[in-house]
């Protein structure tokens, strides 16, 4: 196994995880994507524009969790200087995906350009102490391995309305997960280990 620090950044997606552990000693398996700007732009407008009421997201780094919800549709998704922008009315955010050049009187230098964009993008689905997949889940991290984003997925241990945790899986929670591994990996089946929990939570 390797530690998170340990990553090295992939530019082609990879159908086979590699499995890591979390500073917490959490396992993760860890699905890498495409860097291109082009497929993460395509990737985020699918989350926002199709799934918006589904997902929960914001960085999630030791010390702090920002769980966000949004309340409506995206109102504006832009990529402009390498920054994809996500808007909801006031509300929103910039992840950096692509080449930064900054202005003509301001030019991003090539070293602050490769710090601040994307160097990791991943799927990934995380283990209990028993190794069931619990959550599953998309992040982003930066050229200095700061994590950018990450966008948490349905899951099916917990209620779509309340987050409270359900009595029994509803595996059907599991429905986004399988669309992305079948777009970006050409994985269209389902995997036995996702659905692995036998009761609630994994255990």
């Amino acid at each position: 196994m390797e530690t998170s620090a340990e990553i090295t950044p992939n530019i082609t997606p990879s159908t086979t995880p590699r499995r890591i552990v979390e500073p917490d000693g959490a396992a993760l398996d860890v699905f890498s994507l495409p860097l291109d700007a082009a497929s993460l732009e395509e990737l985020f407008r699918d989350l926002f524009e199709h799934h918006w009421r589904e997902i929960v997201f914001g960085p999630i780094i030791q010390g702090a969790a920002w769980e966000i919800h949004a309340d409506r549709a995206p109102t504006r998704i832009r990529l402009l200087d390498g920054y994809l922008t996500v808007a909801f009315g006031v509300t929103h955010f910039h992840v950096c995906i692509g080449e930064n050049k900054g202005s003509r009187a301001r030019p991003t230098s090539p070293e602050l350009a490769q710090l601040r964009r994307t160097s990791r993008a991943e799927l990934y689905r995380r283990r209990n102490t028993s190794c069931v997949p619990m959550s599953w889940g998309l992040q982003l991290f930066n050229g200095a391995g700061e994590q950018q984003i990450t966008v948490l997925l349905p899951n099916p241990f917990l209620d779509a309305e309340t987050d409270k945790v359900l009595k029994e899986p509803d595996w059907s929670r599991l429905a986004l997960w399988d669309k992305l591994r079948a777009r970006w990996f050409g994985l269209h089946d389902p995997d036995p280990i996702d659905r692995s929990a036998g009761r609630s939570r994994g255990d």
